[in-house]
């Protein structure tokens, strides 16, 4: 049952699932979806014409989207608890974490690095406001920046302390979905808090080249764009 993925290689979004399929050692294949979430092949079978969106037949539509909710349901069907623990309270942290990060964590750090990366901004932000200053734009982005401390903090201090999120021994989806994120921080004026940096060298560390591999593609990308 070979799991068909489209992804954007430059995503942390997508860079999440990369990791995951790898660390899971789940049977996939890969297909760079750049230029084809539009198209009516794509959209008949995914219409919220997202990334990442993986292909099975086991799945009751076929086809799904949303990068937490695919390794929810992946480590579901497969029994991955090392990866998404079935203990109640485990669980709980590792949900509540992944929850936090797509609601607050991730809305601030798309507003603060999309515009430097060329990415699309979400309508109704200043960033995609055509017409807007550019004084005004920066103003934006740099405010999203410098809100980015408090939800770090939570993770740093709640979720994450000194090991991993759901306090296992080895890296939970929570852990690989926030991994991913922070990759994207290199775009930002604020330094890497220096927690972070060890968190994410551990979370490498133990994962190995299940997560360097395809996080290669998302630094080598931030890499290009700092250096334009």
């Amino acid at each position: 049952m070979t799991i068909h993925l489209h992804m954007l290689p430059p995503s942390v979004n997508n860079l999440c699932v990369r990791v995951f399929l790898r660390a899971a050692g789940l049977p996939y294949e890969e297909e760079n979806a750049w230029g084809k979430t539009r198209s009516p092949e794509f959209m008949a079978k995914i219409p919220a014409h997202l990334t990442p969106a993986i292909e099975l037949d086991a799945h009751p539509r076929g086809a799904m989207w949303e990068s937490c909710a695919i390794m929810m349901y992946l480590s579901n069907l497969h029994g991955l608890e090392k990866l998404y623990p079935k203990d109640p309270g485990r669980r709980a942290l590792v949900d509540s974490a992944n929850f936090y990060l797509t609601s607050t964590l991730y809305p601030l750090v798309s507003r603060a690095t999309y515009p430097r990366l060329g990415f699309p901004c979400y309508p109704g932000e200043v960033a995609a406001t055509e017409d807007a200053p550019a004084a005004l734009k920066a103003e934006a982005r740099q405010a999203a920046e410098d809100a980015l401390a408090e939800p770090l903090e939570v993770f740093r201090s709640y979720f994450v302390r000194d090991g991993f999120i759901g306090d296992g021994e080895h890296p939970s989806i929570a852990d690989i979905r926030l991994a991913a994120t922070l990759e994207f921080l290199a775009m930002n004026d604020t330094p890497v808090p220096q927690w972070a940096q060890d968190y994410l060298k551990r979370v490498e560390a133990a994962l190995g080249s299940a997560y360097s591999e395809p996080a290669a593609d998302v630094r080598g990308f931030v890499a290009q764009v700092k250096a334009a």
